[in-house]
């Protein structure tokens, strides 16, 4: 029977769970920050957020206890230190939870947990290690002092029209004299065939 025991076993025995929590809790120490299935997410906060908790009081016999479930060194001492004065008077809560989608293989949720005051994507000006960004500035030239250049763009405008103007010209001067030539040519032609149609008649009545 179940008698209302509600940890979830993620399809693994207890060792296996204990050992897969207690690796995960030290990359989450060591990056602020891992991707996982939410399900392993909503078990990894309720196993590190009671150490975070025992951290606050930093004393010997906390250290010794935190370390029994983490078995690391630098990541108690990361704990102890950087997270214990970033974290400092939060009652709870240290830990978000932010559902990212389906995997494509299996379907799984897929979640990200994060340190709450680890934050960088809500609050992009700070960085993990918990220092503010600097911003640099570029500085701006004022207006005032500064001649706009684009004023010659004028008179080139007007060189190419004038020069547009030119080129249509001359083809238009060169259709006219092509058309003449073409007139004269038709004019003499008909005035050759009407000086040989006479001659062609006295031909003919002089055979007869």
């Amino acid at each position: 029977m179940r008698h209302g025991n509600k940890v979830n076993a993620l399809g693994r025995t207890k060792s296996h769970r204990d050992a897969m929590l207690k690796n995960m809790a030290s990359s989450l120490i060591e990056h602020k920050r891992i991707n996982t299935t939410l399900a392993k997410a909503k078990a990894l906060r309720g196993y590190l957020e009671p150490l975070i908790t025992k951290s606050k009081s930093n004393n010997t016999h906390s250290r010794r206890v935190v370390f029994s479930y983490l078995q690391n060194k630098v990541a108690v001492d990361t704990l102890f230190s950087d997270i214990r004065e970033k974290i400092g008077d939060r009652p709870g809560g240290y830990l978000r939870i932010i559902k990212l989608g389906d995997t494509r293989h299996d379907n799984a949720d897929v979640a990200m947990i994060e340190f709450v005051d680890y934050n960088t994507i809500y609050n992009p000006n700070e960085s993990l290690d918990g220092k503010a960004k600097v911003k640099t500035r570029r500085s701006r030239r004022k207006a005032s002092g500064v001649t706009k250049e684009a004023t010659p763009a004028a008179p080139v405008q007007e060189e190419v029209n004038v020069v547009a103007e030119e080129e249509s010209n001359v083809e238009t001067a060169e259709v006219e004299e092509i058309v003449e030539n073409i007139v004269d040519e038709t004019t003499s032609a008909s005035e050759s065939n009407d000086e040989s149609a006479p001659e062609t008649k006295d031909e003919e009545s002089k055979e007869v």
